[in-house]
């Protein structure tokens, strides 16, 4: 039976992160007028707070699942602000490492922040459209291409490189290499400037005829199967887990774009009055509680995807799910708040319209929304890529 209720140990490490959200809070604009600027390792305050990771490494056993504590850091952290109070040294590419490698491979790099390259200038949420190659010569793999929209690619050590090692076998041929900085014929050629989310930086890569050895290859299988989507499958894994975290990320910003509201609205005297009819609400506080619902829905939809996983069950459907509503309420919630505000709303005195920029992107990386509904629908109705795409 699902159970999401918290432990008092689990109670006191999310206190603590919302009082750090509360820090991070202070250097949210700073680094939103620098994107050239990255925030350090960890800031000044950092020291004030116990090592978090440490904290939840140490819980009692019989805690909440590992996953479903992560989902619930996230809303926290991300009701905060992009900018941590500590950097952790992984990041999306660490996943795949996770879901894919070998033992080997995770004892060698389990301890480098990897960053994931996938979209390519043409490519990207049709994956079975890369263009960047991988050809095997002796004992080195050669890799040419170009990608885009690198999360952390300029604070990683390394990247985790798709690429096709035959282009006419489709999602089959796709295969990931670890890349680190430093390999002769791996460029960083700029660093992106973004709408939002501008503490996290994100590069763009050049691969020209940069040789990586034979073992950098992730899961080691070099063979391309006839049927099936062989070790693609296997990295797709890795969003199962990633995208209930990105959802998190964004609902931690809609709850922020609530709770700014609500004081604010309270501060001018219009309170929710829980107890009258629907007929008797007014428009404004109508909207608070559909943008409530909606928020709690997104959050519930995350906690099951990764309570699944904590329980070692499949949950391709619901991570898709938890992915899609929580891009929704990303986009939805800040935006309903800054109309009924009006122009208080987009002030730059306040965090409201830096939400609604940051936000944004949930619904778009990692698998847009539409990607996600086309996903949930071949899940349910058992259809193929090919019947519906």
């Amino acid at each position: 039976m699902i159970d999401f209720t918290l432990s008092d140990s689990d109670k006191d490490i999310l206190e603590q992160v919302r009082r750090e959200a509360l820090v991070t809070r202070k250097y949210a604009r700073h680094y939103d007028d620098r994107e050239e600027e990255l925030p350090p390792m960890a800031l000044p305050e950092a020291s004030e707070f116990p090592n978090l990771l440490e904290r939840v490494l140490e819980r009692p056993a019989g805690d909440t699942g590992l996953a479903t504590l992560q989902m619930l850091l996230g809303i926290e952290r991300s009701w905060g602000d992009t900018v941590p109070l500590r950097f952790q040294r992984t990041a999306l590419g660490n996943a795949a490492l996770m879901a894919a490698g070998t033992p080997e491979q995770k004892a060698r790099w389990g301890k480098t922040m990897l960053a994931m390259a996938i979209t390519e200038p043409g490519c990207g949420s049709d994956s079975k459209a890369i263009k960047t190659t991988a050809r095997l010569q002796g004992d080195h793999w050669v890799l040419d291409g170009e990608k885009i929209f690198v999360t952390t690619g300029i604070r990683a050590e390394g990247v985790v490189v798709w690429a096709t090692t035959d282009a006419h076998a489709g999602r089959a041929g796709i295969k990931s290499f670890v890349v680190m900085k430093g390999t002769p014929g791996f460029e960083i050629t700029r660093k992106e400037k973004k709408l939002g989310i501008r503490a996290s930086d994100t590069a763009a890569i050049s691969l020209s005829q940069c040789k990586i050895p034979r073992d950098h290859l992730l899961g080691g299988d070099e063979s391309i199967p006839k049927q099936g989507s062989g070790g693609f499958r296997g990295v797709m894994k890795t969003f199962n887990m990633t995208r209930p975290g990105v959802a998190a990320g964004g609902i931690g910003k809609a709850r922020a774009s609530l709770d700014f509201a609500t004081e604010a609205l309270a501060q001018e005297g219009v309170t929710i009055d829980w107890e009258c009819g629907r007929n008797a609400r007014s428009a404004t506080c109508a909207r608070l509680i559909q943008m409530e619902a909606d928020t709690e829905a997104a959050t519930l939809a995350t906690l099951r995807a990764a309570w699944l996983a904590d329980v070692k069950q499949e949950n391709n459907l619901e991570a898709s799910i938890s992915k899609s509503k929580g891009g929704e309420v990303s986009r939805s919630v800040p935006q309903g708040c800054i109309e009924i505000l009006g122009a208080l709303g987009t002030s730059r005195q306040y965090l409201l319209e830096k939400w609604l920029r940051d936000g944004r992107i949930t619904d778009i990386y990692e698998g847009t929304g539409q990607i996600q509904r086309l996903i949930i629908a071949r899940t349910i109705f058992g259809y193929s890529s090919a019947e519906l795409s």
